[in-house]
């Protein structure tokens, strides 16, 4: 009887750190999704930041900015090179950072469909003469899809064959 007391308590406390270990886990649990579903704020206090509307015409106006920046960028270097990125890489960096730095700051998220429709402006303007030639995959006929499905078939059956053979004549061999 003694024991049987004994072993229930110690069941007793294991069940109620159980049970603190599940509550603590559901308390992180609420304050990190909590925190994941805030706007990225680090504070822990709960004040929201002030709703900031896009301004969708000083958007457009802004980033014709940074579409002309790169436009003269882009008029220094050779229309030959234009379809390689390596001549550009630094310029359609600077310009694609201008358009995402410009949509924030007018408290536009990013991307939003106007940059998009402007950067593909921008795509169509220099880059629509860059094709890439691409390999066209083509389905191999029935035949010689049987042809490369069987042939690991088969040469896994020799091989089964081969090594049952040799085991049965493993004392003639030795």
């Amino acid at each position: 009887m003694q024991s049987k007391t004994k072993f229930s308590l110690i069941m007793d406390r294991n069940a109620l750190t159980g049970f603190k270990v599940f509550v603590m886990g559901i308390l992180v649990n609420t304050l990190m999704t909590s925190a994941l579903s805030e706007t990225e704020s680090l504070e822990l206090g709960f004040t929201r930041q002030p709703l900031v509307l896009c301004n969708e015409s000083r958007l457009l106006v802004d980033i014709e900015v940074c579409g002309e920046v790169f436009k003269r960028q882009m008029a220094l270097i050779d229309s030959q090179h234009w379809c390689n990125l390596t001549y550009f890489f630094s310029e359609y960096h600077l310009f694609s950072a201008c358009t995402e730095r410009t949509s924030e700051r007018i408290g536009c998220y990013f991307p939003n469909p106007l940059v998009q429709n402007f950067m593909v402006q921008i795509h169509k303007l220099f880059f629509s003469n860059c094709t890439v030639d691409r390999v066209v995959w083509v389905d191999p006929s029935d035949d010689l899809l049987a042809v490369l499905i069987l042939i690991p078939i088969l040469l896994t059956l020799a091989m089964i064959a081969l090594v049952v053979w040799c085991s049965k004549r493993s004392d003639i061999l030795a």
